[in-house]
């Protein structure tokens, strides 16, 4: 005889499905922030060991502009300022992410304790 999965049961495990496939893409966006905050940084390093008056050129679309070293490190620290704060929302989601998945499995092996409890082999 097939087993009836209480509905209560079915919704928590559909939510917790949600949630573990919204983690995912947290987890992958984190994953591009991170590695293009690496770049970023490293594009600064460079620009600091470079000279001040290096010829410095930043693609815009198909061409390649010359800017001034000021303005290329201007531009690449907000960009990382902006980087970091997007890093730190999306390490924020994830923590509260993962917060609610385990109080959903905790709230699912609840659920199947007492199911699974009054059907065991002596039940009935």
């Amino acid at each position: 005889m097939a087993e009836v999965v209480p509905p209560e049961l079915q919704q928590y495990v559909a939510k917790l499905q949600q949630l573990q496939a919204r983690l995912n893409q947290v987890a992958a966006e984190k994953s591009v922030v991170e590695a293009e905050l690496k770049e970023v940084e490293r594009a600064l390093n460079v620009l600091n060991d470079a000279s001040d008056d290096a010829n410095i050129y930043r693609v815009a679309g198909y061409l390649m502009v010359k800017v001034t070293k000021d303005d290329a490190q201007r531009e690449l620290s907000d960009r990382k300022d902006i980087l970091e704060l997007r890093l730190k929302n999306l390490e924020k989601q994830e923590s509260l992410l993962t917060s609610e998945i385990k109080d959903l499995e905790s709230k699912i092996n609840e659920i199947l304790g007492k199911y699974y409890r009054g059907r065991g082999p002596g039940a009935g």
